[in-house]
């Protein structure tokens, strides 16, 4: 395909993952950087490359192939769709967007302009995950009982209070399930398949936001097996997050590594990029694709749907 031309949305830590991701793989250039806070991201550009464009309008008037946006997860939707119709390929950070509904206008968007979207859910890459996936398929763990994951972390109250979006429902769309505990839950599915339902609760027992602080939910998959999900930002000092797969012949379980570690390796992320642009080039379809991603949205709306009826929801 020649040099690769990538635009980053978003100046905050998550978009400097995601530049240096992509300043690893040979053939990509940054070429342009926008972001709400204009110190982040003309900082972000100076370490980078790329120039930086205050608004979204001029960001688009910069030549590029793929947009990886990084931006508050409210707005993923809009950036994603706006990318679409100019013909550029979308790479989004989890979740696609807040709400199902945000996420089918971006996969409608997307068939329209025959564009591709992928999806950020990195943890797919992890070598570890990946030959769990690779023993549960090929059924060396026998039939699929259950699964649990535990994602019991530590935000401080300056995590919430210091940012402009993180714990609103505008733009969070939700706290410890949407934003943290959806990589939980991308696995989760990814693993054992679909949901027949879910029952779940959420509260806000630590943190003075508008969206919960905990979340706890029962799962009944469609191929029978069952599965529990904890996730917490309110769990001092936090704890490493934890997956367990149990089948009918064995189980394993999977502890993720030092969170300082795990943010400073770009790694999985670049395998993210190599993976899309390998799609793009082959005309393929992505490793997490919208439609893919979209099931982790639906998944989290039906366990907040359930702490409201008290009842049962599918996803």
């Amino acid at each position: 395909m020649g040099l690769l031309r990538i635009g980053l949305i978003g100046g905050g830590g998550i978009s400097a993952t995601h530049a240096r991701a992509a300043r690893e793989i040979d053939g990509v250039e940054i070429v342009a950087v926008h972001g709400s806070n204009r110190e982040k991201t003309w900082a972000l550009a100076r370490e980078f490359g790329g120039v930086p464009r205050d608004t979204l309008e001029d960001f688009f008037d910069t030549p590029m192939d793929i947009v990886a946006i990084g931006s508050p997860s409210g707005l993923h939707a809009g950036q994603a769709i706006a990318a679409a119709r100019r013909g550029i390929h979308v790479l989004v950070e989890k979740p696609v967007d807040v709400t199902t509904a945000k996420v089918d206008a971006v996969i409608a968007a997307a068939d329209r302009a025959g564009v591709k979207v992928g999806v950020f859910f990195q943890e797919r890459r992890v070598p570890e995950i990946a030959a769990l996936k690779a023993r549960i398929e090929s059924g060396e763990l026998g039939e699929p009982l259950s699964i649990t994951g535990r994602l019991e972390w530590y935000r401080p109250p300056e995590y919430y209070a210091g940012s402009r979006w993180r714990g609103t429902r505008e733009l969070d769309g939700g706290g410890a399930l949407m934003n943290q505990g959806i990589h939980t839950v991308d696995l989760m599915l990814w693993l054992f398949g679909d949901v027949k339902q879910v029952s779940g609760r959420t509260k806000t027992r630590l943190h003075k936001i508008e969206v919960e602080d905990t979340a706890s939910a029962l799962i009944e998959f469609e191929n029978g097996a069952l599965g529990t999900l904890h996730a917490t930002t309110a769990a001092f000092p936090g704890f490493p997050r934890r997956l367990t797969v149990t089948g009918t012949k064995g189980s394993v379980e999977h502890e993720e590594p030092a969170r300082a570690a795990a943010v400073a390796d770009a790694t999985p992320h670049r395998r993210v990029f190599e993976d899309f642009i390998h799609a793009i080039e082959t005309n393929g379809t992505p490793a997490c694709d919208a439609r893919e991603g979209r099931r982790s949205v639906a998944f989290v709306e039906a366990v907040y749907r359930s702490s409201q009826s008290g009842r049962w929801e599918k996803p």
